[in-house]
């Protein structure tokens, strides 16, 4: 490898030197997202030379990802997200080798996944892939470097290194809600900075230098710039095996039921069916039926009471991500009859060509 012109100012570094640029070049890097913090991180990684990064996300880019997501442009736009990753890295930097894997992390393809990589990184906004890919770096022994965002606040962390303590350990509870950025609102900057705080965890770790927040968790303000860094302990009462992973997470996979616009939309007129808006009051279009009631993802939980668990409800948001968050939230309250509606509001509004006021 000729590094001395490309990677020449960080080979100048004492703690790096061609030592470390080669450890750099054969190392394994996986992120799961591709969103914000997957925006920040992946540049950063490819620029300093790990020599195979492997993407997983199988969305799709939005326009509203533009604000935060930068590596994407308006060309970008209904394209998979994984795909301009790669591109883009390409175009960055031609030694580093991608792999685009457009698919939903699960309980079926994350073990198989995990094992090809020496560390594992978390850009997800999703409390429930969270524990996934905790559970899944115990069984394959992968660090897995932890950043989270809420509006201005971030937090980063570095779990199962060295066995050291892991993601349930500072979150034993499973069952706890969370809010993503689509619900919360977030400024680009605030997951420009905590990726940035993950792909350092990544290079230092690989560099084997500095000291890793194993064991730490950092939470930074972006508002007042105040951080600060807590300790926290291991906690072996969480076993995690293979089979306990197995019956843990295979149960849940494609529980969610979708149904098509056009299937969905020959009900608008069935009282016996609610659908159910989880978008933020001031997204647009707007869907409004005479059997409809908007309840925000982020409301869900406290005002399911809102709820008939005996009725068939069709769950959409603006593309159809956050409708499968609710109705899964709604399955483990024991609803039944429960589907996502394909493509969400944003389908609904192309297939009718006009806003819907019924």
């Amino acid at each position: 490898m000729n590094a001395s012109s490309r990677y020449n100012r960080q080979i100048m570094l004492p703690e790096i030197g061609e030592t470390g640029q080669y450890k750099l070049l054969k190392s394994k890097v996986l992120i799961i997202g591709a969103g914000g913090l997957g925006a920040a991180i992946l540049p950063y990684l490819a620029a300093a030379g790990v020599g195979e990064i492997g993407i997983v996300d199988d969305d799709v880019v939005e326009l509203s990802n533009l604000q935060r997501q930068v590596i994407y442009k308006n060309s970008s736009v209904g394209k998979y997200k994984v795909e301009e990753a790669k591109s883009m890295v390409t175009a960055l930097n031609s030694d580093v080798k991608v792999n685009a894997v457009a698919e939903k992390l699960s309980g079926k393809n994350a073990i198989c996944l995990f094992e090809k990589y020496d560390i594992v990184v978390d850009a997800t906004d999703n409390l429930q892939i969270k524990y996934l890919i905790n559970d899944a770096c115990l069984i394959t022994n992968k660090p897995m470097v932890y950043g989270s965002i809420f509006r201005f606040q971030g937090q980063v962390s570095v779990f199962n290194y060295q066995n050291g303590p892991t993601y349930r350990c500072l979150y034993p509870d499973e069952n706890s809600s969370s809010v993503n950025c689509t619900d919360a609102g977030v400024i680009g900057i605030s997951v420009g900075i905590i990726g940035m705080l993950q792909a350092n965890e990544v290079i230092k770790m690989i560099l084997e230098t500095g000291e890793i927040l194993s064991g730490k968790i950092l939470v930074y303000n972006v508002l007042n710039n105040e951080q600060q860094k807590y300790d926290f302990e291991k906690n072996d009462s969480f076993v995690m095996d293979r089979n306990i992973f197995k019956g843990k997470y295979s149960q849940k996979e494609n529980t969610v039921e979708e149904i098509s616009t056009e299937a969905v939309l020959n009900q608008i007129d069935n009282e016996e069916v609610l659908f159910l808006d989880v978008r933020n009051e001031d997204e647009l279009p707007k869907i409004t039926f005479r059997n409809s009631l908007q309840i925000p993802l982020m409301n869900l939980e406290n005002e399911i009471q809102k709820l008939n668990p005996n009725q068939t409800i069709y769950v959409f948001c603006q593309s159809g991500i956050r409708s499968k968050m609710a109705v899964e939230l709604l399955q483990n309250k024991e609803f039944k009859d429960l589907k996502s509606v394909e493509g969400g509001a944003l389908a609904m509004k192309e297939l009718l060509k006009k806003e819907i006021k019924i």
